[in-house]
């Protein structure tokens, strides 16, 4: 009777899915993630720069718009982009470092409990970041919104740092490739782990909001003499 049983649960476990490389991450996830790479370290070269700050602003507006959507992206999106599907306690993060020191981390299809708290964190920093930057471009409040704007974004400078290398250690670790992944959007994990659908419109209409906001900026931005470059600042042929 026992063998039987055995035998049946044997069975059972042979005809599970085998895991394999599936579709983890949708589109809007990956065009956020590496959006956010870019406007970040695009905002963070030009910050001292009177020349770019145009740019720096541009970058600073995008980083706003960006999380505004992610957190939209977090209640309604995909299984494994919902904040509901990562984000864990405390005592699950502690338990997840705990592991890691001693080389054996639980494998995670999506984000794993410390890096969930890195996004979170992230997510924040760029929100006090861009908020206080609005305020001191628009002349609103005093000196300590610059400390403040700078603290965030120092901040933030750091966790990035934290993020990448906890990005690199698990990679080593669970052998795969996570930067890969949020490029193609495909890690390995059991079939039943996979989403249905990437969602590329959703994707690519963030995309082109992005694209128009920037050209919406390029078109007003002023030119040598402080005006912005229009037909009618062009001179006339007659004179």
């Amino acid at each position: 009777m026992n063998t039987a049983s055995a035998s049946r649960a044997d069975a059972d476990l042979g005809a599970l899915p085998a895991p394999r490389r599936v579709l983890v991450w949708d589109a809007p996830v990956r065009v956020f993630h590496w959006m956010m790479v870019l406007s970040f370290a695009g905002a963070w070269l030009t910050a001292e720069s009177e020349r770019w700050r145009l740019l720096h602003v541009t970058l600073g507006y995008t980083m706003a718009g960006l999380v505004a959507f992610r957190l939209v992206w977090g209640l309604v999106g995909t299984r494994h982009a919902r904040f509901a599907s990562f984000v864990r306690g405390p005592r699950a993060v502690l338990q997840y470092l705990k592991a890691l020191v001693g080389r054996a981390p639980e494998h995670s299809v999506g984000h794993n409990p410390a890096g969930a708290w890195a996004i979170v964190g992230l997510l924040v920093l760029a929100a006090v970041a861009t908020g206080t930057g609005w305020a001191i471009y628009n002349e609103v409040g005093g000196e300590w919104l610059e400390d403040l704007h700078e603290g965030a974004a120092t901040a933030m400078l750091a966790l990035v740092g934290v993020h990448v290398a906890g990005v690199v250690v698990s990679s080593w670790l669970h052998r795969e490739n996570l930067v890969g992944a949020m490029v193609t959007g495909r890690k390995v994990a059991p079939p039943q782990d996979a989403i249905r659908s990437a969602w590329r419109s959703v994707a690519a209409l963030m995309l082109v909001a992005v694209l128009a906001f920037w050209g919406m900026q390029w078109s007003t931005a002023p030119v040598a003499g402080g005006a912005p470059v229009s037909a009618a600042s062009q001179p006339d042929d007659d004179d």
